[in-house]
This record gives structure tokens, sequence and C-alpha cells, in this order.
């Protein structure tokens, strides 16, 4: 490169960024860099930043499926309560702001702007050393922290992982209290091949001396999250050992259980969001809050818990978009949660014949999946999501055709490539009083819904 064009390229990364739209291409542009697990460029960030993390009070959320089922709640009932909050939650469904709210507000554009105005010199002098750019998901936690702690000042922020959590970027913050959903088989090619290594990963979000809640109920998942709390002296709270539930009634839309805990018990609690896990994701929210009555002397009454459980929403999740036809979406993109799925359609569900549209990203375990999957539908439109990591719908057809062969499936599959004609194609299957499933990744979710719920302004990402 001539000295003018260096010069040049150095005028144009040093020049701040004028619209929102830049701030988030900007962050955007930065995915190339991918997902490389560690803190040392977060740390060195968040230095050269003096450190804004310490100033705020964090419940760290990991684990497989069920975290932002997890945050939604607790967000939800910490607002009911009084309390100012603030959410980091990924992926976004609708609009990359989503991912940064403020009481169930998302970041102003105006805002996010000034802050990835203020992290850019930073983001560009690290990336000229040897530790390399700062990823997409780094710069966006950063962003995160800052609106958290120069901007809004929350009592509690309510803190999802990206991946993982021991080397998640997430994980630069010493937490009032950690909590693990379950740990199941996703993101295998980096968190590790086993559940026990899964599991490990997991529970490196546990802090010394910070309590940790868990609805987890594999043997081997337990006995790791046992080993690291002795080590790290944490109490744990674990779900059918010092925490239950019981569902009472199951209807669509309304699902109300009794919770007993260490502490006391609560009867009855409500949620409209349906499936069986998701009360299972409640009662870890509602652990949660009682661990930090103890600890933080929270003040959360039972009309304030009963209020936020019933009024939490969570879209994408066994979201019902249309009545006619009738489509559900659900982000089932792992076995675990396309058990969760299937669990929820016999459960809650009533309809003649299920007709499924489904796409997938290239690294995820397929065939588990798909195993959920078709003894609940009639019909499987396979297709891909607009994403550069899809896989393939004739691959995706194949791997369907394999298992139909093995397990006697007599499914009807169609095999459509381009997701708006797939959804067409949904539409005229589903009869009166069918039901249409869309599921599979989140992207998908994501054009889907903006489709369905006519959402102009939709953006969609990890």
């Amino acid at each position: 490169m001539s000295e003018q064009r260096k010069d040049a390229a150095a005028a144009d990364n040093a020049a701040p960024l004028s619209t929102y739209q830049e701030a988030a291409d900007w962050i955007n542009g930065l995915i190339p860099f991918g997902v490389r697990p560690g803190l040392e460029r977060m740390q060195l960030l968040m230095e050269r930043l003096d450190n804004p993390e310490r100033r705020l009070r964090f419940i760290h959320v990991a684990g497989t499926n069920g975290k932002g089922s997890t945050c939604a709640y607790l967000t939800s009932v910490l607002i009911k309560s009084g309390y100012d909050v603030g959410t980091f939650t990924s992926p976004y469904i609708t609009k990359f702001t989503n991912r940064f709210q403020y009481n169930g507000q998302d970041i102003p554009e105006q805002t996010l702007l000034e802050l990835s105005n203020m992290l850019k010199p930073h983001v560009e002098d690290i990336a000229a050393t040897e530790l390399g750019s700062p990823t997409m998901f780094e710069v966006s936690t950063a962003i995160a922290i800052l609106y958290f702690a120069k901007v809004t000042f929350p009592d509690y922020v309510v803190w999802e992982t990206g991946l993982g959590g021991r080397m998640d970027v997430t994980n630069i913050v010493s937490p009032a209290i950690s909590v693990i959903t379950n740990v199941g088989h996703d993101h295998m090619d980096i968190l590790g091949d086993t559940i026990e290594q899964i599991a490990w990963e997991k529970a490196g979000i546990i802090k010394p001396g910070v309590p940790v809640v868990s609805t987890a109920t594999q043997p081997e998942v337990i006995a790791i999250l046992k080993e690291k709390a002795a080590q790290t002296k944490s109490t744990l709270y674990l779900l059918g050992e010092q925490f239950h539930y019981e569902s009472i009634e199951v209807q669509e839309d309304q699902q109300s259980f009794r919770f007993r805990g260490p502490f006391r018990s609560i009867d009855p609690l409500t949620i409209s969001l349906n499936g069986p896990h998701q009360v299972a994701n409640a009662a870890l929210a509602v652990m949660t809050l009682e661990v930090l009555r103890q600890y933080n002397a929270l003040l959360v009454e039972d009309d304030q818990l009963n209020d936020g459980l019933r009024s939490t929403a969570w879209p994408g999740r066994l979201e019902m978009v249309s009545q006619d036809p009738r489509i559900l979406l659900d982000g089932a993109h792992n076995p675990e949660g396309a058990a969760t799925l299937a669990a929820a359609l016999k459960s809650t569900y009533s309809y003649k014949r299920a007709h499924v549209m489904m796409g997938m990203l290239e690294n995820k375990n397929h065939t588990e999946t798909l195993k959920h999957i078709l003894p609940i539908a009639d019909s499987l439109i396979v297709t891909e999501p607009d994403f550069r990591k899809k896989m393939s719908a004739e691959s995706f057809a194949s791997i369907v055709q394999e298992i139909a062969a093995e397990t006697g499936s007599s499914v009807n599959l169609i095999v459509e490539p381009d997701w708006r004609a797939a959804l067409d194609k949904l539409k005229q299957l589903i009869a009166e009083g069918d039901l249409g499933v869309v599921t599979g990744t989140l992207y998908l979710i994501s054009d889907v819904r903006a489709r369905l719920l006519h959402i102009t302004d939709s953006e969609k990402g990890w």
C-alpha cells in the first residue's frame, strides 16, 4: 500500500461515526474476526476505560437453553418491583438495539452512536497490537457496560453470556449471583465434545463466594457444578435439591405452578409463556430472586413477583404470531430445544396436523435435533436462513431422508431454499384446525417474524 493510501486509511479509521447505521455497520463489520474465546482483549479494553464494569451489580446467566427467557423473567419482576434494570442479551430478534435495554426499552440509536465513537479509537489501538481486533461480540459487550455504567446507572444488570461461560467475554464481571439454566449439546465445535466439557465451560461463571442457582438435571453436570462451587466456596442452589416446583394447571398462554424453596414456599405463581420448560425457567428466576432477597436485601412483594412473571414475554419462543393461518414460532436450534418444542406441542396445543418449516446453520447437531422434530411433523418444509453460515436446504433434506428411512417416518418432505417461498407454501398447507410451526435457527425466526408481523425496520444477528 502506498504512503498516501495508508494515510487515507488511517484518517478514515480516525474519523468519527456520524449515524446510527454507520455505528451498527462498524460493529457488524467486526463479525469476520469471528468468535475468539478469551478475555485478554476485553480486559485491556476495560482497563483503557477505567473498568466501568466494577460499578455495576450483575446477575450473570449462562446455559444452553432458557437463558433469554430466564433473563426476561428476572428483568420483568425487578422492574415491577421498582428497580432500574439493565438487560444485555443475544441474539436479537428484531433490531441490533434490542440487546441493550434499560427498563425494558432499547438503547436510543443516538446513544449507541455516541458510545461507539467513544470505543472506536480504543478498538483500533488494540487491533494494532498482537492481540488483534476485538470481535463484534466484545465490542457489543463493551457498549453494554458503558451504557449501564456511564449513561443509565441501573440497580441491577441482567447479563446473558454469549457462548459458554469460562472464556466468554461477559465473564469479565464479578456478579452478585450466577445462574446456569441447563447444559446441552450446542456449540460443540468451540465448547467441547462432551456434556462434561461443556458443563465445565458453563461453570466458569461461578466466582469465589458468589451464590449460584441452576436447573441442570444430568448427574454428570451436577457433579461438575458441585465441584466448582466447592472450589470457589460458593453456595449452590439446585433444582430438585434446594428448590422445587410443581405444575398446577396448563392451558395455552397460561400456566400456574407452586414454588418451594429453602426460605419459603409461594403458591400459586402464573406465567403466560408456553411449554413445560418455561415453568422451570420461571422457577429458576424465582430462586435467583429469593437468594438475592437473602444476600442483597432485595425487596420483591408477592404481587410484584406474580405480576412480573405473568407479564413476561419472549419473542420467537413458542410465540403464536398468526391466528389465520395459525402459525407458531420457536427457535429450537439444538436437540434440547427441539425436545422442549415437541413436549410443548403435546402438552399445550391442540391441532389436527402440524406443518413444520425449518432452517438451520451448518454447525449444529442436525441429526439429534431432527429426531425430535420428525415425530411431531405431518409435513416438513426445509429451507435456508438468510445468513452466511446457513446449511443448504438440499443437504438438510438429505439428513431428513436418512432419519425418516431409519425411523420409518412418513413425513411429507418439501425442499424450498427460498425462505419466503417456503413460508408461502407453509401457509397453503395449513388447513382449518391445523398448526404451522416455524423452527430452527433464530436467524430464520427473525426474518419470518418480521414478515408475518409487518415489522419494517427489522435487522437480525448474533
